[in-house]
């Protein structure tokens, strides 16, 4: 018999479109339990995974709201969720190597807004997958849906906004941490016939969705954070906050990578 976690890391690592010889090869696990726990999956949730707060007729709020709100922002930059099983999905979030910190954040947030259920880290070139499998990420994340979400309308539903509205910073820096990045611009002046180089902060957000690049400006007007579309290519995808009392703002409450 093989632990809760193997199990999930296995099936997290065929989520990645890994082969089950693939798998097998470097679990030690034979391709055939590999291929029974995509299709009997009922025992990783069996008596463990917390209830959803969505499900059923009687909704009730999400437990950890300024956790599930960051973790919202990265999922709209970073995340998909896709069919794990019968009747499970997993969320993936890709974290690059280079922002550890970062990584842990994800890990942490995923597991407050699903404390019941595992969460994995998979690693590939470059970066770190954090996934989880579960029931009820269609419940949680209601903006799943085929297709790229650039190519499809993304919107918040009322309970969605709710939160939002009240953990603002959560999603800004779940926006920032997974498609931004704080930058040190610089530019030069002639002052007294000598000329100078000055250093100044700003901050990016780079989507190709029109309405996730929308949800971003429109909680940076609530917040009162000044921002300016930077169209490069002919392509409007980027979000700048250069002045200097909205990047205070924004360093007070979100902060570079690390």
């Amino acid at each position: 018999m093989y632990d809760i976690g193997t199990r999930e890391r296995a099936l997290a690592l065929v989520e990645q479109g890994r082969s089950l010889n693939s798998v097998s090869r470097e679990t030690g696990i034979s391709r055939a339990a590999i291929r029974s726990w995509q299709t009997r999956v009922e025992p990783l949730d069996r008596g463990r995974a917390t209830p959803c707060p969505r499900c059923g007729d009687t909704p009730t709020e999400i437990e950890n709201p300024a956790s599930y709100s960051y973790l919202l922002g990265l999922y709209l930059g970073d995340g998909c969720v896709s069919r794990s099983g019968r009747g499970v999905f997993s969320l993936r979030i890709a974290c690059a190597d280079a922002w550890p910190g970062l990584i842990d954040a994800c890990s942490e947030a995923v597991r407050l807004v699903r404390p019941g259920n595992k969460v994995c880290r998979v690693q590939r070139p470059g970066c770190q997958y954090v996934t989880c499998c579960s029931k009820h990420w269609p419940c949680l994340l209601p903006q799943h849906g085929p297709g790229k979400k650039h190519e499809r309308r993304i919107a918040l539903v009322s309970w969605q906004r709710e939160i939002v509205d009240a953990h603002p910073w959560d999603f800004v820096r779940g926006l920032i941490h997974s498609d931004g990045c704080r930058v040190i611009n610089w530019t030069t002046r002639v002052i007294g016939g000598q000329r100078k180089r000055y250093e100044y902060p700003r901050y990016f957000f780079t989507n190709k969705s029109d309405d996730i690049r929308r949800l971003y400006t429109d909680t940076l007007d609530r917040l009162g954070v000044e921002w300016t579309h930077c169209t490069r290519a002919g392509k409007a995808y980027n979000i700048s906050v250069a002045r200097r009392a909205s990047v205070a703002l924004m360093d007070a409450h979100v902060g570079p990578k690390y």
